[in-house]
């Protein structure tokens, strides 16, 4: 009777986990073709409109190998595929990582509040990039979002040694630390921009975010960085479910903690700076998306890093498609359409995480 029981129960949960994954695939399809019908307006609105039944054709032709250019006005086809189409691909890309790296840093700070640029990350691809705008001589464009990236990621090391006790990383000590190199690097570049003359206007629409020099090379030179980020990340969804508990219950169970913090910073540090080399500090995504998941789908990281991806691509190409769109032909920095959207929300974080709701 007993054994009976017991099979019953067994039959019944894994029953259970098989609707629970049979849902969240669907959910991911669901959340995908949201995540493409986005990408579609997108192509279809601004300073010069395409009709949704052009677009479709275009695209059609150029995957069916078929010259479609001719049958269509050849502005609109440079439109669509020069400078729509990489611009919405590169700020998807941004979107993801920027997203899944604010969910990863929130899971392994323990703190609600933890978003990508919290080690310095923002304030030394900052310092990097207006370095290259104000270097002399005619200079590569391309060297501007290296030095961006290297800042980047120089910052996050020196903040990762500096919080580094023995063979353990405090989170305490890396959150202090990545404040404290970050207020110095921005002294720096505050510095710069007083300095920077009649360059100062690039400069500042350059630090609030902006994905105008999109193109395919600029997609292709971020995409395997990124991608080989939000990749590690994914395989740290369990260590990070784990790490909610506690660190010494987390240890415990058999998860190598200081080692999964150092994945995770690594992982997060290289998306989040292939995302900024290019386009600056877009301010808020990888606070406002990883929460707006977790209200709906809860705290499993297995769920939240996927669907946070997939929701931080579609929330950036309706912020730049704002951008471009709402004083068009005037473009307006990506980075000011997310903080109205994003500052709000973060006051109503602040707010629930003194009533102790978080």
């Amino acid at each position: 009777m007993a054994t009976a029981q017991a099979n019953s129960l067994l039959n019944s949960w894994i029953k259970l986990y098989r609707t629970k994954q049979r849902s969240a695939v669907l959910s991911l399809c669901g959340a995908g073709l949201t995540l493409a019908l986005i990408a579609a307006f997108s192509l279809t609105v601004g300073s010069t409109a395409i009709p949704l039944q052009d677009m479709l054709g275009m695209i059609t032709g150029v995957i069916t190998h078929q010259p479609s250019a001719s049958a269509y006005d050849a502005s609109l086809y440079t439109i669509l595929f020069t400078i729509r189409l990489p611009r919405i691909f590169m700020a998807g890309l941004v979107g993801c990582a920027l997203a899944m790296a604010g969910a990863a840093y929130q899971g392994m700070f323990r703190n609600p509040l933890a978003d990508p640029y919290l080690t310095g990350i923002s304030q030394g691809a900052a310092l990097g990039a207006v370095a290259g705008f104000l270097l002399p001589g005619s200079l590569p464009v391309e060297l501007i979002p290296i030095l961006g990236f290297l800042g980047a990621v120089i910052s996050v090391i020196v903040v990762f040694f500096i919080a580094r006790t023995g063979k353990t990383v405090p989170v305490t000590t890396l959150i202090l630390g990545g404040v404290a190199v970050g207020a110095f690097l921005a002294s720096f570049t505050s510095y710069l921009l007083i300095v920077s003359g009649d360059k100062l206007q690039g400069i500042i629409f350059w630090l609030l975010g902006t994905f105008s020099l999109a193109d395919w090379s600029r997609v292709a030179i971020i995409a395997p960085y990124i991608l080989a980020g939000i990749t590690v990340l994914m395989l740290m969804a369990r260590p990070l479910n784990v790490m909610q508990l506690d660190e010494e219950q987390a240890r415990q169970l058999g998860i190598n903690v200081e080692k999964t913090k150092v994945l995770i910073l690594a992982a997060a540090t290289l998306a989040t700076a292939a995302a900024v080399c290019f386009c600056g500090a877009i301010g808020f995504v990888g606070i406002i998306i990883p929460h707006a998941v977790r209200l709906i789908l809860g705290p499993d990281y297995r769920l939240l890093l996927p669907f946070s991806a997939l929701a931080g691509a579609g929330f950036l190409i309706l912020a730049d498609t704002a951008a471009r769109t709402l004083l068009a032909p005037t473009e307006i920095p990506v980075g000011v359409i997310t903080a109205l959207i994003g500052a709000p929300f973060f006051l109503y974080l602040l707010r629930q995480k003194k009533r102790g709701i978080f």
